[in-house]
């Protein structure tokens, strides 16, 4: 029954993405979940998108109260890409306002390497990715090809999922990886 579980939840995350033009990734059979998780824990040990790396989102939304100081403040921002996200986020107020992590926010694809080349990078932690430091090449790699990010995404995933796996009767193997069973 836990293989079961397993290629269940693993077929609901492929769908997922697969539905949003993503990748696929094989994972071992039998990962175990977590059955409580920690909103402080999420809140403390989550990278802020003021630091100087972190990056990679490639779907989703992000506050104003979150952006306002990249689009006002920093240089490295495309000017008329600055301007157009000012419309929904201005200097004061609409702290919850949204805007597209990338041009592309509903998909997942490679437009987020594409927009942090042509210095459209909306976080602070994701502009510094490309900014004439060590990760620009492979930024630049990235925005010119698909495939290889799809691939080295699939890796990455499959390596944070052997990270300090739950084993025994830790955790469990989610019938619905949304909520515990």
């Amino acid at each position: 029954m836990d293989d079961d579980r397993a290629r269940a939840h693993e077929a609901t995350q492929e769908d997922l993405l697969r539905k949003l033009g993503g990748t696929t990734w094989s994972v071992q059979l039998g990962r175990r979940d977590a059955t409580t998780a920690s909103f402080d824990d999420a809140q403390s040990n989550l990278p802020s998108p003021s630091l100087d790396l972190s990056g990679g989102h490639t779907i989703g939304q992000v506050k104003c109260s979150i952006i306002r100081p990249r689009i006002y403040n920093e240089t490295n921002i495309d000017s008329n890409f600055a301007a157009s996200i000012k419309k929904n986020c201005p200097s004061t107020g609409g702290d919850t306002n949204l805007s597209p992590l990338d041009q592309t926010a509903g998909v997942f694809d490679n437009t987020y390497f594409k927009d942090l080349v042509n210095k459209k990078g909306l976080m602070h932690s994701d502009q510094q990715l490309f900014n004439g430091g060590s990760t620009d090449s492979q930024v630049n790699t990235y925005s010119q090809n698909s495939a290889k990010f799809f691939s080295d995404f699939g890796s990455a995933m499959i390596k944070m999922g052997n990270l300090s796996p739950l084993t025994g009767s830790k955790g469990e193997i989610r019938t619905n990886c949304r909520k515990t069973n």
